[in-house]
């Protein structure tokens, strides 16, 4: 099995415990040049598995069919549009609503009005490749500047989740395989630094039964929790190839995707 992952886009410690990860279990790692968008990528004999930036795990998927199953980024099954109403009964945004960013605003009190907004709403595009970072913005402040139209994106029609805002504590970030949680990592409030997650946790116990309740958007993806007032909730479904895996077990999450592309 090849894994090939663009280190550079982690934290310092990422290519030594992903190359420790993967040594354990016999892997090939090959380290992911730009470059090969113009020379041309490389072929592989046997499964190869992408990590790394979004974009690239994104382009990939669409654009090298030949790795198999090379990224884990079904971009369309991760539209917030496409797996909220399935995952409605862990949400943290339990009303919302889905619609162009120019519908917005041009109706921005009425939409507040519908999902019980007061004067400031959470906003953030309906797509996982984040065109725009999600805000809270008030009422009278939204427009398509505001959400950083024609500077990241000039498609005035970009769809957009509109949420009442929410308070939201930890966070927590979990690796899916197969519907099970095999790794996950939190922060530490005080500098932010990312903590790996034990199995008895209660953020785990968490992920694990929603992992095995939705309909999952594709066989491996992080699954995001958050803190509440009124408990954990589901925060978002996000691409594997594209993710961050902070302090998450690599090792497991190597010996894990092994597993399932050994199977017939």
């Amino acid at each position: 099995m090849i894994w090939v992952v663009e280190g550079s886009v982690f934290d310092a410690t990422y290519d030594h415990r992903m190359a420790t990860a993967t040594g354990l279990h016999g892997h090939r790692l090959v380290q992911w040049d730009d470059g090969w968008w113009e020379a041309g990528v490389p072929e592989f004999n046997g499964p190869v598995v992408f990590h790394g930036s979004l974009g690239n795990a994104h382009a990939l998927r669409s654009r090298v069919p030949a790795w198999t199953p090379g990224a884990y980024c079904a971009t369309d099954a991760f539209r917030c549009s496409a797996w909220y109403p399935r995952a409605h009964d862990w949400l943290l945004h339990r009303r919302y609503e889905v619609l162009p960013a120019s519908q917005l605003v041009a109706e921005a009190g009425r939409v507040f009005d519908r999902i019980g907004a007061s004067d400031r709403a959470f906003i953030r595009p309906d797509s996982p490749l984040k065109p725009f970072a999600g805000r809270v913005l008030s009422q009278d402040a939204v427009s398509l500047a505001a959400l950083d139209h024609g500077f990241y994106y000039d498609d005035e029609h970009l769809p957009v989740v509109v949420a009442p805002v929410r308070s939201v504590g930890r966070e927590w970030r979990f690796v899916v395989v197969d519907r099970q949680v095999v790794a996950g990592s939190g922060y530490l409030a005080e500098g932010r630094a990312a903590v790996a997650q034990p199995p008895d946790s209660e953020a785990w116990r968490f992920a694990a039964q929603v992992a095995s309740s939705i309909e999952p958007p594709e066989p491996v993806y992080v699954l995001d929790v958050c803190e509440t007032p009124e408990g954990l909730r589901l925060l978002e479904l996000n691409p594997f190839s594209g993710a961050d895996l902070y302090a998450c077990d690599l090792e497991a999450v190597v010996a894990q995707i092994a597993r399932l592309l050994a199977r017939p």
